[in-house]
């Protein structure tokens, strides 16, 4: 019996083996099936390039409201995303306070220019009577100094209700100028504290791209130059006009900043989306160059590199070095030549001598 049991056994073991070998004769088999993949030839490019550098789109003009007076929030008018037009009123704050001080400040206006009359009549009555020297000089000296003094004390009390009234405009927040309101930062019952942002608007009407651009390249940037901008997210290509360009990366890491001013288009710019600004570079720069697509480019670690065609039609690995980047290409330095073919994309993954079979 245990023979038997035995010999069972082994017939399966057999058999399981069998099927493994046969699975893995199956795989190699596979594997031997060309990899389908289009392929493209390099060519030299003497055209003039561009510098592409990446922004973000921002209103040209915009603010973040405050206020210079500390209050509870009354009533907020507006929410985000509300169109409003200039002097329209946005927000208001308590402004008891100030009611109160101006009150004050209005009986003190009456008290000094009742003084300043009752001053005025007695310099006036010494002046005649100097005149005719029924009054000394100690007299007149004194009642001018009286006249004076109750001249000044009205005047101030006057300042101080202009600094009252003028504080009366920050218990109540308008726009601006036309625009959208894009944050609301506080909301009825809060206190509203001085400097601290409370709403945010923005002219819906003209945009600009604020760019990064390296030190090696900033020095061909000049004010004035045409640009082209992709809006990624609705890819979408609008001209531009370089409107200022920064003088210093002291705190911008070495990058320096390039404003671009959009033309005015139909298409649904917002702010804050990003952009890949396209700076022409003048054609001295370069002689003739060679440039591949993004997408073909392999990362492997530090290095980059690209799948080259070789003559038994087979992918080989070609370590590259990289320069600049041109939109969506990139330019060869060293690694590819004139009239070589590479790979720009497979129907499944690639390594080093597997077969292709070119479409």
């Amino acid at each position: 019996m245990k023979k038997y049991i035995s010999m069972v056994v082994f017939i399966g073991f057999i058999l399981f083996m069998t099927r493994c070998g046969s699975d893995d004769k199956a795989v190699a088999k596979d594997t031997k099936h060309p990899i389908a993949v289009k392929v493209a030839t390099v060519t030299l490019d003497n055209n003039s390039p561009f510098l592409s550098v990446s922004g973000k789109v921002q209103a040209t003009k915009s603010a973040n409201l405050s206020t210079r007076m500390m209050g509870f929030v009354n009533k907020v008018y507006v929410g985000i995303g509300d169109k409003v037009k200039k002097g329209q009123l946005l927000m208001s704050i308590n402004n008891a306070d100030l009611q109160a001080k101006r009150a004050q400040v209005n009986a003190s206006i009456t008290e000094a220019t009742a003084a300043f009359n009752s001053a005025e009549k007695d310099y006036n009555r010494f002046k005649n009577l100097f005149v005719k020297t029924s009054a000394t000089q100690k007299e007149l000296d004194d009642m001018t100094a009286n006249f004076e003094m109750a001249k000044a004390r009205l005047e101030a009390a006057n300042q101080m209700k202009n600094e009252i009234n003028s504080q009366f405009k920050y218990s109540n927040i308008t726009a601006p100028f036309n625009g959208v309101v894009t944050g609301k930062f506080i909301e009825t019952g809060d206190m509203a504290n001085p400097g601290i942002p409370l709403i945010a608007i923005e002219a819906s009407t003209f945009f600009e791209v604020m760019a990064m651009v390296p030190e090696s390249e900033i020095s061909q940037i000049k004010s004035g130059t045409e640009v082209n901008v992709l809006i990624k997210s609705i890819d979408k290509t609008i001209k531009g006009i370089v409107t200022e360009v920064s003088s210093s990366a002291k705190n911008t890491g070495g990058q320096y900043l390039v404003k671009v001013a959009l033309a005015k288009t139909t298409v649904p710019i917002l702010s804050g989306m990003f952009a890949t600004v396209q700076f022409p570079i003048e054609s001295e720069t370069f002689s003739s160059f060679v440039l591949v697509p993004s997408e073909a480019i392999v990362t492997r670690g530090q290095l980059s590199g690209i799948y080259t065609v070789s003559q038994s039609n087979t992918a080989i690995l070609r370590w590259l070095r990289l320069g600049r980047t041109f939109g969506d290409q990139v330019e060869v330095l060293s690694g590819l030549t004139e009239d070589e073919s590479y790979i720009v994309s497979a129907d499944g993954k690639l390594f080093n001598g597997v077969k292709i079979s070119i479409e």
